[in-house]
């Protein structure tokens, strides 16, 4: 008897009781390890935002932490969202399509707005840990 999709993926969630949050995690850091592999604007803002935030640790500076966190998340969270809508449309159409193109730039606009609030971000706080460094 041949399946829906949605029918082996219920069957499955039936056959694998509870809550594995190992598995779930392994999954996350797979797909950031792929991301970081293949996009080298998502390893760079990486690279940016771990100096600010061990120093932000270090200087024991916890809203600047917190601020550095979200607005790196929420960059990362919008860098991913865009390789994967990119991916997909390709995946979807190979051709040259308006349609894909214009879903492409409103993903793309989204990533360029969470970079630009992280990018201040980065540098509001980063100059406020030069300030501290300097007393």
């Amino acid at each position: 008897m041949l399946r829906t999709f949605t029918e082996s993926v219920m069957h499955k969630r039936h056959h694998s009781p509870g809550y594995h949050p190992i598995q779930k995690l392994k999954i996350i850091l797979k797909g950031l390890r792929i991301a970081v592999i293949s996009d080298f604007s998502v390893a760079y803002k990486l690279a940016l935002s771990i100096p600010v935030l061990i120093l932000s640790f270090m200087f024991r500076q916890w809203i600047d932490v917190t601020l550095v966190l979200l607005a790196t998340g929420m960059m990362l969270t919008a860098e991913l969202f865009n390789s994967a809508i990119e991916i997909l449309c390709d995946f979807v159409e190979q051709s040259e399509n308006t349609r894909i193109g214009i879903i492409k730039d409103i993903a793309a606009a989204a990533a360029g707005i969470s970079i630009i609030v992280w990018a201040a971000t980065l540098i509001l706080e980063g100059s406020h840990l030069w300030q501290l460094h300097k007393i």
